[in-house]
């Protein structure tokens, strides 16, 4: 296997079976939540109109996150009242002078080739700060076996590199034939196009992430849970010979005082039915999978105020599937947490919080400046100096 030196002693967290790519922690990637799908309140489970996921709303966070100073911004995907997310980042790249967006997008919802040349060309908007979340679940009015969609899904990261690394696809697969020339999809960013995030926990999403993707995006779960997912991930990525990083998504509530964040906590859930946090969570495409049956289990194993473990608070997920936990403290106890995390290997956070341009205004003051941070994509040289020579940018017009 050729794996990269890690620079990490034989002493630490690290050395206990968990391996990040990027084996430096002084430099972390700090990221916002766009809620482009229908999640943003004041209330959880309370829809109020000035908060809807219109582009004058959503547009205004991510303009927010630029200027506090975060790295990245997660668009997400789903079949829901909502924006679509690559038309959602289109619009988006030319209002941005340094934030990334990680653009999400589902397998199979648009042919491998069309798909890259949509990425490509939103890459060159961005002048190379383009990540893309991996989604594997159902699209919307279909039922596929688990198996059979991650294959596909495979098919799609697989044609995806070669669209990014090689003058020609030549693809023969289960589920996609193609041989067309690389030339029109080349994206702004080199060494490997942008990079490949990807969160699951079946053995077959796992077995994908370790083959296919270069982050592995985590939901939140005790420190001993997710230090055992990251050890699983290292070795699985360890027999095809790679290393991925690792990434973490939490929601956030930081106040001055802990009975300042205490009562944010309490206020975000003292008008939710449970009836309709039950509505909301089943109408998400990837309500029964296996992640978000271990966000609900963190909610079984919580304490009479809901924290599964210091700092951890699992009050979110009661309204929302997926991510279902926050970070509730002073920014002296988040930081101490989020620390904890990166000692653990964790090297890129994906942060959010209710509502979000406020919560973002919050984060930025208290958390973000306590932080060296950067971009995974430049740590790893994807994003060149120049403009690079493809089509859409220094490459001679054809």
């Amino acid at each position: 296997m050729n794996l990269p030196a890690d620079g990490l002693t034989s002493s630490g967290t690290l050395s206990a079976g968990i391996i990040p790519r990027t084996s430096s922690s002084e430099i972390v990637e700090m990221s916002w939540f766009a809620p482009i799908c229908s999640d943003d309140f004041e209330y959880l489970g309370v829809p109020e109109s000035r908060l809807k996921s219109s582009w004058a709303h959503v547009s205004k966070i991510a303009l927010e996150a630029e200027r506090q100073g975060f790295d990245n911004m997660l668009c997400p995907s789903s079949y829901q009242v909502g924006q679509d997310t690559l038309s959602f980042a289109a619009a988006l790249a030319p209002q941005l002078r340094k934030l990334s967006l990680l653009a999400a997008i589902r397998c199979g919802e648009v042919h491998p080739a069309m798909l890259a040349r949509t990425l490509a060309t939103i890459d060159h908007m961005l002048e190379g700060r383009l990540t893309v979340n991996i989604i594997s679940s159902d699209l919307p009015g279909e039922t596929l076996d688990s198996k059979v969609r991650y294959a596909k899904s495979r098919e799609v990261c697989q044609i995806l590199r070669q669209c990014w690394t090689q003058d020609e696809i030549n693809f023969e697969g289960e589920f996609y034939k193609l041989k067309l020339p690389a030339a029109p999809v080349k994206p702004y960013q080199q060494n490997g196009g942008p990079l490949l995030y990807f969160g699951g926990l079946s053995p077959d999403a796992l077995d994908l992430c370790a083959r296919e993707c270069d982050v592995f995006l985590m939901w939140p779960e005790t420190e001993d849970r997710l230090r055992a997912h990251m050890q699983e991930m290292t070795r699985r990525a360890e027999i095809y010979g790679r290393r991925v990083d690792f990434g973490l998504r939490v929601h956030m509530i930081v106040r001055e005082t802990e009975q300042e964040a205490l009562a944010a906590a309490r206020k975000l859930v003292s008008k939710l039915d449970d009836n309709k946090g039950t509505e909301i969570r089943s109408r998400a495409l990837d309500s029964k999978s296996f992640g978000v049956a271990m966000q609900a289990e963190m909610r079984s194993i919580a304490d009479d105020d809901g924290f599964a473990e210091d700092l951890l608070w699992t009050g979110v997920g009661r309204a929302r599937s997926g991510c279902g936990c926050a970070l509730v403290g002073t920014p002296d106890q988040i930081v101490s947490k989020l620390n904890r995390y990166i000692s653990m290997g964790i090297r890129s956070f994906v942060l959010s919080g209710y509502p979000h341009f406020d919560e973002c205004g919050l984060v930025g003051k208290y958390i973000l400046p306590r932080f060296r941070r950067g971009k995974l994509a430049e740590i790893q040289g994807r994003i060149p100096a120049s403009f690079p020579n493809t089509p859409l940018g220094a490459g001679v017009r054809q």
